[in-house]
């Protein structure tokens, strides 16, 4: 069941209430019962469970092997060795000094 947030305009107090989505509105405040406002707030919610990660979705899982081999969890021995290569930059021109 949702809990709406709501404002009274007399006594500027806030409260909430637990309500069903085809409730009506709250149309007067409990502690005063003056006219409120229906106040608009962030909801916080938890994911839970599998599916909710990039890593869970889609293309064919990774057997146990190659898992170990991706978090270094192997022997060094049994993965691939991985060129590295760095890319220089080329020497900058000697700059031209000119005699005075």
């Amino acid at each position: 069941m949702p809990i709406y947030e709501y404002q009274c305009k007399k006594c500027g107090k806030k409260f909430e209430v637990f309500q069903g989505v085809a409730d009506g509105a709250v149309k007067a405040c409990k502690f005063c019962d003056g006219s409120v406002d229906k106040l608009i707030s962030l909801s916080s919610f938890h994911l839970k469970g599998s599916g909710w990660y990039v890593t869970d979705y889609g293309g064919k899982k990774p057997s146990a092997q190659e898992a170990a081999s991706n978090t270094g969890g192997g022997d060094a021995g049994d993965a691939p060795a991985s060129k590295v290569e760095t890319a220089t930059a080329p020497d900058p021109k000697p700059s031209a000094k000119k005699d005075e």
